[in-house]
């Protein structure tokens, strides 16, 4: 089993990994595969897309929508924004995508299909490119999952990956148990032995250098966020509040009669400001996913701006900890509100956090597992219910709330000598076994929960 730790970070764009990332990259897929079909057709040829699941659920709250058609002009999630909107609007009003071998007709108001009601088996988060000739037969057709944290697969690839052989690295563990068992032979860490499955595939220096660039990227965004004040997107009204928040623990800072407490309040900072930039639709890492990309960067700047003689050189190790735990999950489980609940986003994001706050404090391999363990166990069963469908409420303060019990677990577990009753790996299969036993109106569909017990005015 392998997940890289570059697969499971990537740069960029909000609200939604699954929503936005994945579908923009599912259309940009399709589009290579229609090229070939389209070169012997006629022209007048049509697309249409249809979305599945939790995508026809929210996908207009989350910007599925506008995620498909910037795949269908070629852009990329990351991306430059305005030139997107621009394209966008250009559409809006040609309804038509230009290829190389002529226009495809399709009216972004008009060819959208949202199907509430089909279940797709594979995964619930599904979309599905039809391009049909002026007969109105088709001539091509493709379905993609959108997976959870930018992870996007094909029917083929979805049943190739079960059966899928882990590659040949040196430490292929598949489980904390087995992490923990080939730490004790070699005598290496978690993070080295990240670090040596890494060197297969990048030199140290790609390594460190890709390292350094997503936390750049994640640090950037708290800092924006910081910065940024007004009102979210979307017709909630929510106000942003990282900034006033941050201005308030600016002008206590110092201060000798400062609560202990106050430290959570600089958590939920850090991690309100990037989950406020993710609901702007700006830029953020998926951390293991876009709704939990404030959790882990928010226990990064912690630990650099609060905890006495941290280091910066630690921020590399604290992100391979963090990913291999997070490879774990989703490996074991899922990292897919849509699949398993929020306890699979922010839920995975805690432990991750958790895990690396831990190594970063001198943890052993036990204890990082210890530590991992606990902040996952005490998000089991929590539903994704987004009011809405818009990643603001309640995942913003949520992802504060995960921050917290990240830098609590990790404390708990520095406190003890690593053995505990329940392991990584009996809490990550719990959250799987969960998430299937879920009702599908907890996850991600805003059907239940906070979504519809809520009443806005």
């Amino acid at each position: 089993m392998f997940v890289s730790v570059f697969d499971l970070f990537k740069i960029g764009v909000g609200p939604s990994s699954s929503h936005t990332m994945g579908p923009t990259l599912a259309a940009g897929r399709f589009l290579q595969i229609a090229a070939g079909h389209l070169q012997n057709n006629p022209k007048g040829c049509s697309l249409k897309v249809t979305l599945f699941g939790s995508l026809a659920h929210t996908g207009e709250g989350h910007g599925t929508l506008r995620a498909v058609a910037a795949g269908l002009l070629e852009f990329l999630p990351e991306q430059n924004l305005k030139k997107v909107d621009l394209a966008i609007g250009e559409l809006k009003d040609c309804c038509a995508i230009k290829t190389d071998k002529g226009d495809l007709k399709f009216d972004p108001d008009a060819d959208f299909i949202l199907d509430k009601k089909t279940h797709q088996k594979l995964h619930p988060n599904a979309l599905s490119f039809e391009i049909c000739g002026p007969d109105g037969k088709q001539i091509c057709a493709q379905t993609y999952y959108s997976v959870g944290g930018g992870f996007v697969l094909d029917e083929e690839e979805m049943a190739a990956e079960s059966k899928a052989k882990s590659p040949n690295i040196p430490f292929p563990f598949h489980g904390a148990d087995e992490m923990l068992a080939m730490g004790k032979k070699s005598g290496l860490s978690l993070v080295e032995m990240k670090r040596a499955n890494e060197a297969v595939f990048r030199s140290k220096e790609e390594i460190s250098r890709q390292l350094d660039l997503i936390w750049q990227a994640m640090n950037n965004c708290i800092d924006k966020g910081l910065g940024s004040d007004g009102i979210l997107p979307g017709g909630l009204n929510v106000k942003r509040r990282a900034h006033s928040l941050h201005q308030a623990l600016l002008s206590t800072d110092g201060r000798n009669d400062l609560p202990l407490h106050s430290a959570i309040d600089w958590l939920c900072a850090y991690a309100m400001a990037v989950n406020e930039e993710n609901a702007m639709g700006g830029q953020v890492v998926t951390a293991p996913t876009n709704g939990a990309a404030g959790v882990l960067p928010a226990v990064i700047r912690y630990y650099l701006d609060h905890v006495p003689g941290a280091k910066a050189d630690m921020v590399p190790d604290m992100l391979l900890a963090a990913a291999a735990i997070g490879g774990l999950i989703k490996y074991n489980a899922s990292i897919s509100g849509a699949e398993v609940g929020c306890q699979g986003e922010v839920g995975s994001a805690s432990a991750m956090a958790a895990g690396a706050m831990c190594m970063a404090l001198g943890g052993t391999n036990a204890q990082i597992e210890n530590a991992a363990e606990i902040a996952l166990e005490h998000h089991l069963g929590m539903t994704c219910d987004p009011i809405r469908g818009l990643v603001q409420i309640p995942c913003i303060e949520r992802n504060g709330m995960g921050a917290v019990k990240a830098v609590a677990a990790a404390s708990l577990a520095l406190q003890g000598d690593g053995e505990h009753k329940v392991s990584l790996d009996q809490c990550i299969e719990t959250m799987r076994v969960t998430g299937r036993d879920m009702d599908s109106r907890y996850k991600e569909t805003s059907l239940g929960g906070l979504s519809v017990s809520v009443v806005e005015c």
